[in-house]
């Protein structure tokens, strides 16, 4: 059934400017036409009156985990959930990302390829959510942030193999990709969460890394690391890999490679922000209270350097990790402008950058051709940015999940 949208307000995200008394015709999923208002609408066309509202395309998450909650059941889930548990919480919570306006997500880890079967499930039209780009699980070295640090004699099937070579990390990227990963994850150093992990500390190598872009760009995928440390964050970085997750600790030198290689820095502000300020109460244990105070008092110096210099910076959250919840992420905007974005910066974030860094040309933009992904907010977040917090409408190809 053909749509149009009466838009008052229409974020313009290739410019970062405002379209008033706009016309959004749609087609199926598809936007064929946008337009000013007053338009001649096709017969039998259904039109949605959005005229007291700021309509954005629809938002982009470049890093959740939909396994996880944000509560503290997620720090037990990997010895007592089933696979079906995880892959039916990781509906639930690509639901609840949806209904807060973010009709696309990355998942940038999950347990045995529950997040893959999410997305064929969203896919299917079995269940409601948004859009996923999976990465499968991550790859890790052995005793690194991603190994499930058992004690020696016990096992997980649920843990991806570890690697301690190039050729090792060769095999995990196949294995991710065979499985159906639509990008490659990794963990170059260690991280908040992960027990006896120095924070800064680099776990894959180089030679590692470069193994892992080589099998991506082998099969036309893009990569992303975590990485929280300089040393880290340079060598995967150096490596090739597309984007940075976190990128907490950075120095000039830092900077340099990113913009020379064109790497995306994914800032995830809000995920260190939730541990320092709901850490206690949640009663999460105090090294990683006092690991994410570590990160984040690093944090805006390489955002406002980054931003200033013109490194290329995507939007995500981290949703799933501690009083991080999914459906609760828009905070992550009001945290950006915090650290040195304008609204109109966090919000192409969100939008068109996060659509390139995804390489997928359908998305982040209202523009003939695109997937009717649109979604709306009451209030102007150029001017309130706290807004973002409290999504009023949401389509996702066409179909109207909230109005």
């Amino acid at each position: 059934m053909k749509k149009a949208i009466k838009c008052g307000k229409l974020f313009d995200s290739t410019t970062g400017k405002v379209l008033e008394n706009m016309l959004v015709l749609i087609d199926g999923k598809d936007i064929v036409e946008v337009a000013p208002f007053p338009k001649d609408l096709p017969d039998g066309c259904e039109l949605i009156d959005l005229s007291d509202s700021f309509v954005l395309p629809g938002l982009i998450d470049a890093h959740v985990h939909l396994t996880s909650t944000g509560t503290n059941a997620d720090l037990t889930s990997s010895t007592h959930s089933l696979i079906g548990d995880m892959a039916l919480r990781a509906v639930t919570n690509a639901k609840l990302d949806l209904l807060a306006g973010f009709t696309t997500v990355r998942d940038c880890g999950g347990s045995g390829f529950a997040n893959i079967s999410a997305r064929k499930a969203i896919n299917s039209g079995a269940y409601v959510g948004s859009r996923i780009f999976a990465s499968g699980g991550a790859i890790s070295s052995t005793g690194g942030h991603g190994d499930l640090q058992l004690n020696p004699y016990m096992s997980s099937s649920l843990n991806d193999p570890c690697v301690d070579s190039p050729y090792e990390a060769r095999r995990a990227a196949r294995y991710q990709i065979k499985h159906g990963a639509d990008f490659i994850k990794c963990c170059a150093t260690g991280g908040v969460m992960s027990e006896g992990t120095t924070l800064g500390a680099q776990q894959l190598t180089e030679d590692e890394l470069k193994a892992i872009v080589e099998v991506a760009n082998h099969y036309g995928v893009h990569t992303a690391a975590h990485a929280h440390g300089t040393e880290g964050i340079k060598a995967a970085a150096r490596a090739g890999i597309t984007s940075i997750e976190h990128g907490m600790i950075l120095d000039d030198e830092a900077i340099e490679i990113f913009l020379e290689k064109g790497t995306y820095q994914v800032p995830t502000i809000i995920a260190a922000e939730r541990i320092i300020v709901c850490g206690p109460e949640m009663g999460l244990a105090q090294w990683m209270i006092d690991k994410a105070k570590r990160a984040f008092e690093c944090h805006e110096w390489g955002i406002r350097e980054g931003l200033r210099l013109g490194v290329k910076h995507a939007f995500g959250t981290d949703s799933g990790t501690p009083s991080n919840f999914h459906g609760c992420q828009g905070y992550e905007f009001e945290l950006m402008t915090r650290f040195g974005f304008t609204p109109a910066q966090a919000l192409i974030a969100a939008t068109k950058t996060n659509a390139e860094l995804l390489r997928c040309d359908k998305i982040g933009e209202i523009a003939p051709g695109k997937f009717a992904d649109v979604v709306a907010f009451k209030g102007n977040p150029l001017e309130d940015i706290t807004v973002m917090k409290n999504c009023s409408f949401v389509m996702k190809e066409g179909v109207v999940y909230k109005a």
